[in-house]
């Protein structure tokens, strides 16, 4: 299953989570909305792919550490696999028009799926009018703004605490002990009637886990500085994106200029086209957008070798940049979140999570206009009015096939209750023929 998700998961961390809700919540009713929503709140508060942490968490929660390890290395390993391959071919070739051919459809039924997730999610969180006011304030502070996600989950959190004390009646009642619904869904199912006491905190234990997640986190940075030397780009790399995993707030565009300015300005490693390059690449394949960084590893030391054989060194560059950006993730999932658990009885913390979950209802909708926005359009243009930045579409360049794509994935799935592999399928297919008939 995690496997099928990590492949399927095109479109960023909203198509992701969307997949996930979808398949996880919906379909195989593993774990119930509640649940599913408590743990994303955790999640989208840490630095790092917000994504893959609540794979690891809900993978946590159903067969305890081995089960988070699991769910978090098969989440990311078939779009690493993938981006190592169109990494390697565009270091050989400098272009893959095959692959922009098989995902322009792929891309257009990502955005149905992603639509379809904002309508359910919010349609169950946004139980009350000020929820609606917040998720509707979030969408236009991250849009028109560009505040920072984390303030707006701060803020969130805020306003919640400070309405339950004042105003209570204008949040949805807390249901801290599990309902007879939750008793349908796997996860809810066994942490009541079977043994929950991984979920529970223990001082030793969390202990143990940092102390094992950090030495397996910078045992091959050590190997990688003792073997080729600290000055060797792949050291570099190692130690770089370990500090870039850290502070990581936002997901991969947040971090994107971050890395841009190091990588192209001050380490000289890339030439500045090819971060955009990266980023497309990593949009065109399923998996964490956060991939990015394992194009610029990959990228890095395949120019940069030094007495290594490029392509040697440019898989060792990939595969640090990758194991130093995800480790950290399993280190904050298996360490904070049996606090988190511990806390869902708290009324007060029902209050700032439900908060949170309207607020980020509101960024998921952020996520899903981008997407949309380059999806069906070719060029974007910036308005600015003082404070507010608006990315609006350039009419002219509305792209037609993706938009009858994108319409009829809608249309299958929310319609026809198509199945989402064959949505995907059907249009990856037809938008590969008409990408090749529009360029051949």
């Amino acid at each position: 299953m995690w496997a099928r998700i990590g492949l399927l998961g095109f479109g960023g961390p909203a198509g992701q989570i969307a997949l996930m809700h979808r398949e996880l919540v919906e379909q195989r009713r593993w774990i119930s909305e509640s649940r599913f929503l408590h743990a994303l709140n955790y999640c989208m508060l840490l630095p790092g792919p917000e994504a893959q942490q609540l794979a690891v968490y809900i993978g946590w929660l159903m067969h305890r550490t081995w089960g988070g390890v699991v769910a978090g290395i098969l989440f990311v390993l078939p779009g690493a696999l993938v981006l190592a391959l169109l990494s390697w071919l565009y270091v050989r070739f400098d272009t893959v028009p095959v692959v922009a051919a098989l995902f322009f459809g792929l891309k257009a039924a990502v955005l149905a799926i992603v639509l379809e997730a904002v309508l359910r999610i919010g349609r169950r969180a946004l139980k009350t009018r000020l929820l609606v006011a917040m998720a509707a304030a979030a969408f236009v502070a991250i849009y028109a703004f560009h505040v920072a996600f984390p303030w707006i989950v701060f803020g969130a959190a805020a306003v919640g605490l400070c309405v339950h004390r004042w105003l209570p009646r204008w949040l949805p009642v807390a249901q801290v002990e599990a309902g007879a619904g939750d008793m349908h869904y796997v996860i809810d199912r066994q942490l009541v009637h079977g043994d929950a006491t991984h979920t529970q905190p223990a001082l030793k234990r969390s202990l143990r886990t940092v102390l094992r997640c950090v030495v397996l986190w910078f045992t091959p940075v050590a190997v990688a500085v003792w073997w080729l030397g600290p000055a060797h780009v792949v050291s570099q790399e190692g130690l770089f994106f370990s500090k870039a995993a850290v502070v990581t707030f936002g997901g991969a565009y947040a971090v994107l200029a971050y890395v841009a300015q190091r990588a192209v300005e001050d380490f000289g490693w890339l030439r500045p086209g090819a971060m955009i390059d990266g980023l497309a690449l990593a949009e065109t394949t399923p998996g964490p957008l956060i991939l990015v960084l394992q194009f610029v590893g990959f990228v890095a030391a395949y120019h940069h070798p030094g007495t290594l054989d490029p392509l040697v060194a440019a898989l060792l560059g990939a595969a640090l940049t990758t194991w130093v950006t995800f480790v950290p993730s399993f280190l904050f999932i298996f360490v904070g979140a049996p606090y988190i658990e511990s806390m869902r009885q708290r009324r007060d913390l029902h209050a700032a999570l439900s908060a949170i979950t309207a607020a980020v209802v509101g960024v998921i909708l952020n996520l899903a206009l981008w997407f949309a926005l380059h999806t069906v359009f070719s060029d974007i243009a910036l308005l600015a009015w003082g404070p507010l930045e608006l990315e609006v579409p350039v009419w002219n360049s509305l792209e037609p096939g993706a938009a009858l794509l994108a319409m009829a994935a809608m249309l299958a799935m929310l319609r026809f209750k198509l199945r989402l592999g064959w949505t995907l399928l059907a249009s990856a297919s037809l938008g590969t023929i008409y990408w090749w008939l529009r360029n051949g």
